[in-house]
């Protein structure tokens, strides 16, 4: 009898010891993901989305960069964490025959140029000094919040360029050029000053890859249009406007871009793969050796979308607040601090002070009258002494 109740004693304490084991345990990894939740690599997003091309027939470059701007946009990053920088004015050209308008598909379908479009650098602004500014941050003090990338080192940034280029450099307006030397020591100029925490970088020009070549900075991924000697192609002309719409790498990107929502799990790799060579003619590139982490698990959100930590519960949770427990604080308040009635509202203004003190003395000044009347007894008293022969010597 004794040694079976020791028995089952003994099997009690196993049992609850194992009990209390599963529980710190399941706790620790509570706290574990809890802790791996609120600990990010980054806290917000910023996209620079630069357009490098003037005149009519580069019409496309415009609308490449305005329908990257729409999908940074619907998936949540706002225009005050996007830089937006755009050589010409397409929707305002005398030769556009929607008049306000860019439309980046082929029978006018989609209008990319809307009333919520932000420019911040447009027409001459749109220079290889100030690009190279807004990415390491050296702009005038006077530069408002709007031009600035007022980014951190928890910020992943997406900076997208179109326009025309060649083995090694990208145009600016016809009339100047920046080279993937200067792009490069840029990218390290942010690193350096903690400018951002991971970088993608995407080009749709000629000779695309040439780019990216020279690039060193750690946590930068990068993808171009075409390889060295390979053309990137334009795509979709449009009788109605004269020129082509968009350009095919951009074009396929953004159909890509257009199945994405903010809650969805693609990664990099799935957008590697959206335009093989048998759409783009050309032969996209991507370089991921100076990126850290894999590109499978790297969202498609971690750099056109917008922070989001939130976590999906089956729990109920009611937002109605305890009466009971407010007016138990509330009681426990009055007793601990002694505190008195709550004063009426009237009660609280100084009413009395107001009607009881006294009118304020003021500072004694003569009468207009007084003034004049000592000015005539003056002159009397001149009069009656000197007479009329001396009023020269007055006047």
């Amino acid at each position: 009898m004794v040694a079976s109740c020791f028995l089952s004693q003994g099997v009690t304490a196993l049992a609850g010891l194992l009990l209390l084991s599963f529980g710190s345990l399941a706790t620790s990894q509570i706290e574990d993901q809890a802790e791996q939740f609120f600990r990010s690599g980054h806290t917000n997003n910023w996209a620079v989305l630069v357009c490098t091309s003037r005149f009519w027939f580069n019409y496309r470059h415009v609308a490449n960069t305005l329908s990257v701007y729409r999908s940074v946009k619907r998936l949540g990053i706002p225009d005050s964490h996007i830089v937006l920088m755009l050589a010409d004015d397409m929707a305002c050209n005398p030769r556009n025959p929607k008049p306000a308008t860019v439309f980046s598909h082929k029978n006018m379908e989609l209008n990319v140029y809307g009333d919520d479009v932000e420019v911040d650098y447009r027409s001459y602004e749109v220079t290889v000094e100030n690009f190279l500014r807004v990415l390491t941050g050296r702009i005038p003090p006077s530069t408002p919040r709007s031009k600035r990338l007022l980014s951190d080192d928890r910020s992943n940034i997406l900076i997208y360029m179109t326009g025309h280029g060649g083995n090694g450099f990208l145009k600016f307006q016809d009339s100047e050029e920046i080279t993937n030397i200067e792009l490069a020591d840029a990218f390290e100029q942010m690193w350096q000053k903690r400018r951002y925490n991971e970088l993608l970088f995407i080009i749709d020009t000629c000779q695309g890859a040439s780019m990216y070549e020279r690039f060193y900075s750690p946590n930068i991924m990068a993808l171009a249009s075409s390889q060295v000697g390979e053309d990137s192609l334009s795509h979709q002309p449009d009788p109605a406007i004269g020129v082509h719409l968009m350009d095919r790498y951009t074009f396929y990107v953004l159909e890509f871009l257009e199945e994405i929502n903010p809650a969805s799990q693609t990664n990099m790799n799935d957008l590697f793969q959206v335009c093989p060579k048998s759409l783009c003619v050309s032969t996209p590139g991507h370089r991921t050796d100076l990126f850290q982490r894999d590109p499978k698990n790297v969202l498609i959100t971690d750099f056109f979308g917008s922070v989001r930590k939130v976590e999906i519960t089956t729990e109920t949770i009611s937002l109605q607040p305890d009466l009971g427990t407010i007016e138990s604080s509330y009681k426990e308040d009055r007793m601990d601090g002694g505190l008195m009635e709550p004063l009426k509202y009237a009660e609280q203004l100084p009413v009395a002070q107001i009607i009881h003190q006294k009118p304020k003395l003021k500072d004694w000044h003569p009468p207009g009258g007084f003034i004049l009347g000592l000015w005539a007894l003056i002159i009397m008293v001149f009069f009656k002494t000197y007479g009329i022969k001396h009023m020269k010597f007055i006047f």
